[in-house]
């Protein structure tokens, strides 16, 4: 399931970064206010300043989880206003830190003031603690596979309740796949949510008739939201489900790229994309069965000029579907080098991205500190042991990145090659 990796940006102060209150909306921009990682003291030993630091910042991390008490002890206040602010508070705590050990002593409070508010709450107040599972299940992985096995029927539930709200059921179809990705090793569960999922996004899918169904913009948000979260599924099942779904799904999600919703056609086009790659996996020369029309229809995608959209919104499908249709007939996947700290994750993959795009959905701008410092996400995305702030991560020469660039485009320039040779074959003995 792990990939390798480049990634995001984290601010440092003083000695590291440095935990703080979370009171304030305004604080929380500034990258430093929490965090539960120093950095080592200077190896020429303490000084009266470096002793008066350390103490600073111990009692600074201390009040910091006082006040995250608080908000989770807020959490079963009457007051839905109150509990709202209180599990905002929350996310905005578990997306800017790494809280592993604080989080392991309260898993159970913590989980069952959040089942609290799903269950008893309404709209925003379930938005927000389906979303502060998210963060609860990137921070302690399999360690709650528990607290996963007791909310998944309430979950599934939540998000095929018609009756809830709109923002609510998208924000449990995240969190379903977030944790059957990180805290879940019964694969008839993982299918179990990616057929609850299906149940959701299958209703963009074209009538009988082939016309395009109409959907307000948070039905076609929510899904989109549901089939991004089945494709993050897809990223990590295995060979002989992977094959299945290929040949079950290849014919109806292309449906999905007439709909009139920017997201959900981005979303379709990624995920058809990332079936080809995974497909490729096992035979390098699958095209599928209508691998033509596709090509037709993802061209006229890319090229659109319609004077209905937005300009930006015109740009974003052109450069989507530029890349998407290079997977499908050239095997070529776009690579990005996203760069944190001292270090890089680079996604050269669509299911790398695929699962990073996730993550940062979670967790917002905070996916910088998160990648530096969250163990589980660095095993995920093969970066390795934390490095301690403030380590000097030593550059390659200019001679040895020239040398790496060549290597690599020598590589991707063979593969291209022998994949078009046996298209054409394939072109011209057809």
């Amino acid at each position: 399931m792990a990939y390798l990796g480049p990634g995001a940006k984290v601010q440092k102060s003083g000695a590291g970064l440095v935990a703080s209150r979370p009171p304030t909306d305004d604080e929380y921009d500034t990258a430093d206010n929490i965090s539960t990682v120093s950095a080592l003291s200077d190896d020429t030993g303490s000084t009266p300043d470096s002793v008066g630091d350390e103490v600073d910042e111990t009692s600074t991390q201390e009040l910091f989880e006082d006040k995250l008490k608080e908000y989770i002890e807020g959490t079963t206040q009457k007051s839905a206003q109150g509990r709202k602010n209180c599990l905002d508070e929350i996310k905005k705590a578990l997306s800017k830190c790494y809280l592993y050990d604080f989080l392991m002593d309260r898993k159970v409070t913590l989980s069952d003031s959040l089942t609290r508010c799903l269950r008893k709450g309404k709209g925003d107040e379930q938005a927000l603690a389906a979303t502060c599972f998210c963060l609860l299940f990137t921070q302690l992985g399999t360690d709650v596979e528990d607290i996963f096995n007791e909310i998944r029927p309430l979950m599934l539930s939540l998000m095929a309740d018609n009756s809830v709200n709109l923002k609510a059921r998208s924000k449990c179809a995240l969190a379903l796949a977030i944790s059957s990705f990180l805290a879940c090793d019964e694969i008839e569960q993982v299918k179990s949510v990616m057929k609850a999922l299906e149940d959701v996004f299958r209703n963009s899918y074209r009538k009988g008739d082939k016309s395009v169904p109409t959907h307000n913009p948070e039905t076609c948000h929510f899904h989109s939201q549901a089939l991004q979260a089945w494709c993050l599924l897809l990223s990590i099942a295995p060979t002989f489900i992977v094959n299945d779904i290929v040949s079950s799904h290849l014919v109806k999600l292309p449906d999905l790229l007439y709909s009139k919703d920017l997201d959900v056609k981005i979303s379709a086009g990624e995920t058809i994309a990332m079936m080809y790659e995974l497909a490729r996996e096992t035979n390098e020369d699958f095209e599928g069965d209508d691998i033509d029309n596709l090509c037709d229809l993802l061209k006229n995608l890319a090229t659109d000029c319609q004077k209905s959209q937005a300009r930006k919104e015109r740009k974003q499908q052109r450069s989507s579907f530029r890349d998407i249709l290079r997977t499908i007939e050239e095997a070529d996947v776009p690579e990005t080098c996203v760069k944190f700290g001292s270090e890089h994750l680079i996604l050269n993959s669509w299911v790398r991205k695929k699962q990073y795009d996730t993550f940062c959905q979670v967790m917002g701008p905070s996916i910088n500190q998160q990648l530096q410092f969250n163990e589980l996400l660095r095993e995920i995305f093969d970066l390795g042991p934390v490095i301690p702030v403030g380590t000097v991560k030593t550059k390659l020469s200019k001679h040895e990145r020239n040398m790496y660039k060549a290597a690599a485009f020598k590589a991707r320039t063979k593969a291209r090659s022998k994949h078009r040779d046996k298209r054409s074959v394939t072109l011209n003995g057809f």
